[in-house]
């Protein structure tokens, strides 16, 4: 970390240095991305003497998801799980101080509910943002990211939207938070028409409801939240509603306290240390650990089409164990056409839909701005980084671990490969965030939980113990 002296002591938006001009300012991190995760470790470094970090985004002010903020929609995990708490519970950015300052905490006590709204812990992000001051730059683009092997510096490069200028930043360390994009299927891609990913849903809602036929393709929560919308306005503007899904089943959020402890430091270690191939079948099997649909609505879905179809059938499907393996447009009657399997029966069969919304998620992209660094990088057999179990991918050493000295560049959410279902999850991004912290400063600052399961994931180290009747090394299994 650089010591104060290091450092300009009011560090501004820099231009592109020309000769003559005065030296851009080093920060001691750049954060490139601004979603939860990031704002989070800019809310947890912002009280920290002699830690200054600069965080870029594109977005003229924070958003998240905004075309999911549905009404009635809340976040999956509870309100702790907010940007700080599970680090610093007496951090002034959190979601509690937020409603505090906003005059509703008293009504968020009396809801009685630990799930805020989605669209509060939006506002929630917004406000935090807000008071981040000039540590927050939104409305810069980072074009690309270079190292200055003299210096021992990264220098981003970005453009500033709201003129047209260049900014230049350099800092030691980088942290990557730059999200998952919205992901279509190939089928889909260049396909023409006005279909939509889930992501802009609410924007084109109204647009939507003017079609005679409405086609939802995915699964899990997102379209399960925009399945339930749209049924229920169904007989106010007469389309039909088609829900496809490979899934086999509806599945339910797997929420068992035994089952949250998956969400601990332990299985992080545990499923850290396994061989690339097992950690990603464990990823492909554990899908409704952190993709399943809450039950309450998979069964308010069920309670709103028994309504519906009282008096007369409701003009609705529900699709299971059907995959899309193909989609055309027709632009003359603005329809689309698209291949289905269904799974279990080997069966192949077409359906045709005006509308057409695609659920179907969100996958990690390398940014493009890294490509003057990827030397620096440590990659897998896959091309993907190889995240160290502290969250950072650059190759500056080789001793690996925990330990190792060197970190320079780490990611948030871009580790689902080798840290399993716990990376997206909003409950261990201040966990996360404490981690990088503690490498960035080389020192502990927030307390890094080692261990909070009852369970243990893996096999007991040390000498083998014998099962059965006649064994002697340890204590009867507690059944």
């Amino acid at each position: 970390m650089l010591t104060d002296s290091s450092r300009s002591p009011d560090v501004t938006d820099a231009p592109h240095p020309t000769d003559g001009a005065a030296p851009t300012p080093v920060h001691d991190f750049i954060a490139i991305g601004l979603g939860p995760f990031n704002l989070g470790l800019a809310c947890l470094t912002e009280p920290i003497p002699g830690l200054n970090g600069v965080f870029l985004d594109d977005k003229p002010d924070f958003t998240w998801h905004p075309g999911m903020l549905l009404e009635d929609s809340t976040l999956q995990t509870p309100f702790m799980s907010d940007l700080v708490t599970l680090a610093d519970p007496t951090s002034p950015y959190s979601f509690l101080n937020y409603l505090k300052e906003s005059g509703r905490l008293y009504s968020f006590y009396i809801r009685e509910s630990f799930y805020p709204l989605r669209a509060e812990f939006s506002d929630y992000c917004r406000w935090a943002a807000a008071r981040l001051g000039d540590t927050v730059r939104f409305g810069h683009r980072v074009t690309s990211v270079e190292y200055d092997e003299a210096e021992g510096l990264y220098t981003a490069h970005a453009e500033h939207l709201p003129d047209g200028g260049r900014r230049v930043f350099r800092a030691p360390k980088l942290v990557l938070g730059t999200g998952t994009p919205p992901y279509l299927p190939e089928a889909c891609r260049d396909l023409g028409g006005d279909l939509i990913h889930n992501s802009r849903y609410l924007e084109t809602k109204e647009a939507l409801q003017e079609k005679s036929s409405i086609t939802l393709v995915g699964s899990g929560q997102s379209a399960a939240e925009i399945y339930y919308d749209l049924l229920q306005d169904i007989d106010k503007h007469g389309y039909s509603l088609t829900w496809v899904t490979r899934s086999p089943r509806f599945f339910p959020l797997e929420y068992t306290k035994l089952t949250l402890e998956m969400t601990s430091p332990e299985y992080v270690d545990y499923f850290h240390s396994l061989p690339a191939g097992t950690r990603d079948r464990l990823v492909a099997s554990q899908k409704n650990l952190y993709k399943g649909i809450n039950s309450e609505l998979i069964d308010a879905i069920f309670d709103l089409l028994y309504k519906k179809n009282r008096v007369s059938p409701c003009p609705t499907r529900l699709m299971t164990n059907t995959s899309l393996t193909g989609a055309s447009y027709d632009e003359t009657s603005g329809t689309y056409t698209l291949g289905l399997r269904q799974e279990e029966q080997q069966r192949d069969f077409g359906h045709t839909t005006e509308g057409l919304i695609l659920a179907t998620g969100y996958r990690y992209e390398r940014p493009a701005f890294l490509d003057p660094v990827t030397d620096r990088i440590e990659w897998d057999a896959q091309g993907r980084f190889a995240v160290r179990r502290d969250y950072r991918i650059d190759n500056t050493d080789s001793t690996g671990g925990t330990d190792s000295a060197g970190g320079e560049i780490f990611v948030q959410n871009a580790e689902l490969h080798t840290h399993g279902f716990a990376a997206p999850d909003l409950g261990m991004a201040a966990y996360r965030n404490s981690c990088i912290i503690r490498e960035l400063l080389g020192r502990e600052h927030y307390a890094v939980e080692k261990a909070i399961a009852f369970q243990d994931f893996a096999a007991p180290t040390g000498p083998a113990t014998t099962a059965g009747p006649d064994a002697t090394a340890g204590p009867e299994p507690v059944l």
